[in-house]
């Protein structure tokens, strides 16, 4: 399913709720929280950047989309932003730390990491609709759309 608005995007967020993913470190994360959480600690670290914040809260969609499916989730879930929220967007969640990571993407995967061990009460999945507004936004206008 690719989100065709922010309104399906957000359904599938909810949709994260109670959805439990092994994290290789760690005992498994609820996904929902799990996003929360990493948007949370973006906006905290870097207030100004939108689109890495929103990665934050939709890196874990692939998990949705396709449960129990242990490899491919970053492509599904980058796949499946990249139309509404752009090429950047899709770039920080399909990436993963590597020999050369892109310093975006590897705070995006550090905030995804702090996020598992953070007792953080992160607020609620409706405190992001305007900033996933905003960001959607500036993939219509024309010259929004941004390079990876």
């Amino acid at each position: 399913m690719e989100p065709l608005s922010v309104e399906e995007l957000m359904e599938l967020l909810d949709s994260c709720r109670g959805l439990r993913i092994a994290t290789g470190r760690g005992g498994p994360v609820d996904l929902h929280e799990h996003a929360l959480q990493t948007a949370a600690l973006l906006r905290r670290s870097h207030p100004s950047d939108k689109e890495l914040q929103v990665a934050g809260l939709v890196h874990g969609i692939g998990h949705a989309l396709r449960p129990g499916e242990p490899d491919g989730h970053a492509d599904l879930a980058a796949e499946a932003v990249r139309e509404l929220l752009g090429l950047r967007v899709a770039r920080l969640v399909r990436e993963r730390p590597g020999a050369e990571p892109a310093p975006d993407a590897l705070t995006l995967h550090q905030a995804g990491a702090a996020a598992r061990a953070a007792a953080l009460d992160a607020g609620v999945l409706e405190d992001w609709r305007p900033v996933l507004e905003l960001v959607a936004a500036r993939q219509t206008r024309p010259g929004g759309r941004h390079t990876p």
